[in-house]
Order: C-alpha cells, then structure tokens, then sequence
C-alpha cells in the first residue's frame, strides 16, 4: 500500500479490525519514511460491477456513490451510521448475488428505493424525488397518493 503522504511503496499494518459487521476489515498503517499513519478499509469484492445507465453508457459501479445518494436522502433522519453502512452493504451483497456483471441503473434505483421504504418513509420519498425526476408539487402529490393507497 502506498503512503498517501509520500508516495512510499512501505507501509507497516500497525493494527486490523473487522468492521461492518465483519463485512471489512479496517487496517492503522504507518509509512516508515515520513512516519505518517492512515487508515485503510478492506472489502470482499465478488465480482466487478458495471453500471449501464438508460442512456447505454457503460460505468463501473461506484459503491460511494450508492453511499452517498442514501446519505443525502437520509441527511437530517434518525438513522445510525451503521444503519447506513449495513444498507449499503445490503445493496452491494443484492447486487453481487444476482449473478450479472452488468447491472442497469433501474435496478439499482429500485433496489435502493425498496430498502429505503422500509428504513424510513421520508428518505424513501427523497430518495424518489431525484431518482424518478420529480419536475413539479404535482409528481409529488402522485408519487404520495401512490404511497398511501398501496399501505
């Protein structure tokens, strides 16, 4: 692992621990030339992802962004960190188990959409706000009317 301070390609692990749920590995390093500490997370990868958007384009799956989206849809919401984390891990874990390597973007925002209804119904509706472009208060009301009558 090279040092993110000085570019050394020898760093000594100086601590691991498992982390969520044992779903990573948190490693302390120390670089041996600047004397700098940094951390590193380890996950277990089944396979390599690739999103392929509605337009066609082709990206690979970025498992931060998917943080990051349920983050900001959840900003402001009684929900844990590690709730957070076990969501995300979720989706990845429903992803790689679904056996394709090309995943559509659809999937992705359904499979975060379904998780998010049941953590937290405010979320959920963020959630779907950007996911399914809401223009105008109208697609709001629909989008809540279609809520209610499915509960």
């Amino acid at each position: 692992m090279h040092c993110p301070f000085c570019g050394n390609e020898d760093t000594q692990v100086k601590d691991s621990r498992p982390s969520e749920d044992g779903a990573a590995i948190r490693r302390r390093r120390f670089c041996a030339r600047c004397g700098q500490r940094f951390t590193t997370v380890e996950r277990v990868q089944l396979r390599e992802l690739t999103v392929v958007k509605t337009d066609g384009r082709r990206v690979p799956f970025d498992r931060d962004k998917l943080a990051r989206s349920i983050r900001i849809a959840l900003r402001k919401r009684p929900v844990q960190e590690e709730r957070i984390e076990r969501i995300v891990n979720g989706v990845v874990r429903q992803l790689e188990a679904s056996g394709e390597t090309d995943i559509a973007s659809k999937q992705i925002g359904e499979l975060v959409m379904d998780t998010l209804k049941e953590v937290d119904p405010v979320a959920y509706v963020r959630f779907a706000s950007v996911y399914r472009n809401f223009r105008e208060a109208k697609d709001f009301e629909d989008f809540l009317g279609s809520l209610t009558e499915t509960t």
